[in-house]
């Protein structure tokens, strides 16, 4: 039997039918169980900059605040961004935020809960991720060189595929 890619990719990838095309998967047949996910975003800055948000000194405002808004916006937004993401009830978002002072760094972490048919990892990483722009966009008329370095999924629960956890 000869192996196409579009056979290969249907069997690696959930979101890629038999056809090798784009497909929504189905949840109907799944049972709902609580499910969370934590990711990580981080954003490195420049000291001067890294100082003014510490001390909450940028002439747009409160940095933290808004990027903990938008994070939490983003997350409840994501199946209108992502275009094969499932719609689903979002029963926690949570974003904070740690100090790197020796790299200079936001450190972005967002937690998401549902209890669905389906995972809420995306939502956990559109949230860290969309905090992060945020944060840049609050600060690029002071510092131009910001960089958001890393997003990752740091872990998950629930969900057929069981616990994760990042070694990271």
């Amino acid at each position: 039997m000869r192996r196409t890619v579009a056979n290969l990719a249907a069997k690696k990838f959930s979101h890629i039918n038999s056809a090798g095309k784009a497909n929504m998967v189905s949840v109907t047949e799944k049972l709902p169980t609580v499910r969370t996910a934590v990711a990580f975003s981080s954003i490195k800055v420049s000291d001067e900059c890294y100082q003014m948000i510490v001390d909450n000194q940028l002439s747009k405002g409160d940095v933290l605040s808004v990027a903990r808004i938008a994070g939490i916006q983003g997350a409840k937004k994501t199946s209108e961004l992502i275009p094969l993401c499932h719609n689903i009830p979002i029963d926690k978002v949570d974003i904070s935020f740690d100090f790197d002072e020796e790299n200079c760094s936001i450190l972005v972490e967002c937690f998401a809960k549902t209890f669905g048919k389906t995972g809420i990892e995306m939502e956990a990483l559109t949230g860290a991720s969309v905090a992060s722009l945020t944060i840049y966009d609050m600060v690029k008329a002071v510092d131009k060189t910001a960089v958001i370095q890393q997003t990752k999924l740091k872990s998950k629960t629930g969900g057929k595929s069981g616990d994760f956890n990042s070694s990271e």
